[in-house]
């Protein structure tokens, strides 16, 4: 029995989890309910600075303050981009806005990637049954793969950067374990389901070609038939010829 049905239910199980992750990221700044309210890329103490809350935390949609322990966050802004400068409007030095572009296509990517990780995972459903829908599953996944590694790239080197900006500046700065932890899972779960996904169609290549082999169906399977078919006819003729001698 091909083992491709399992491979492909657990790359189901992977690609599922890593949409639920990307979505539990997404969601963090933009339902302020527990426990969303506990996501955020960076922390920082912002006392101090105009316009800014004693506490910041940066998520993708603004950079709340911090009530009890979660986050408050008022306005809600897609590709809301990380830039201490623009966000407070402050001229204090916290690495200048190299961070911007870097938090503007990270928010584009992770869409793209959720977007491809969908497909994955509706086409990891004809992986179950179908060696072809294992490949097509497994070009989606390795899409989603690359745009959700380039995501927790281009998040770490922000946000890891900013945070030793503002220790710099003599400020208390910490990075949000749970979106970390998110993000990378994620990239760790696509990788996987794509791995398996391969293996899955090509195990499943494998053994229909060795069922062609030993099922009859194969060209030698043929000839072998074409043979057994003249052992019957050859003692047909040697009758008729001894038939013939006796005439």
């Amino acid at each position: 029995m091909t083992p491709r049905p399992a491979l492909a239910f657990v790359s189901l199980i992977l690609i599922l989890g890593a949409c639920l992750l990307i979505l539990l990221t997404l969601l963090g700044g933009a339902v302020d309910k527990n426990p969303t309210n506990k996501f955020y890329f960076l922390q920082a103490d912002t006392s101090g600075l105009s316009n800014a809350a004693p506490v910041s935390r940066w998520t993708f949609w603004n950079a709340c303050s911090v009530m009890n322990g979660h986050n408050s966050c008022p306005n809600v802004h897609a590709a809301y981009p990380f830039d201490p400068n623009r966000n407070f409007g402050t001229t204090m030095s916290f690495g200048g806005n190299k961070y911007y572009l870097e938090t503007r296509f990270e928010f584009a990517f992770v869409l793209i990637g959720l977007f491809f990780a969908v497909c994955a995972l509706f086409l990891g459903l004809i992986a179950l049954f179908s060696r072809i829908g294992s490949f097509i599953s497994s070009a989606m996944c390795s899409v989603a793969l690359f745009f959700q590694t380039i995501t927790a790239a281009l998040m770490t080197a922000a946000f890891v950067q900013g945070r030793n900006a503002f220790r710099s500046a003599g400020r208390t700065a910490s990075l949000g374990k749970y979106n970390f932890g998110f993000m990378w899972a994620a990239v760790a779960c696509l990788f996987l389901a794509t791995l398996l996904e391969c293996v899955g169609g090509v195990t499943g290549r494998k053994d229909r070609t060795y069922t062609k082999r030993t099922g009859g169906r194969s060209f030698m399977g043929r000839k072998k038939n074409t043979r057994s078919r003249g052992s019957f006819i050859d003692p047909e003729r040697q009758r008729r010829m001894e038939k013939e001698d006796s005439d």
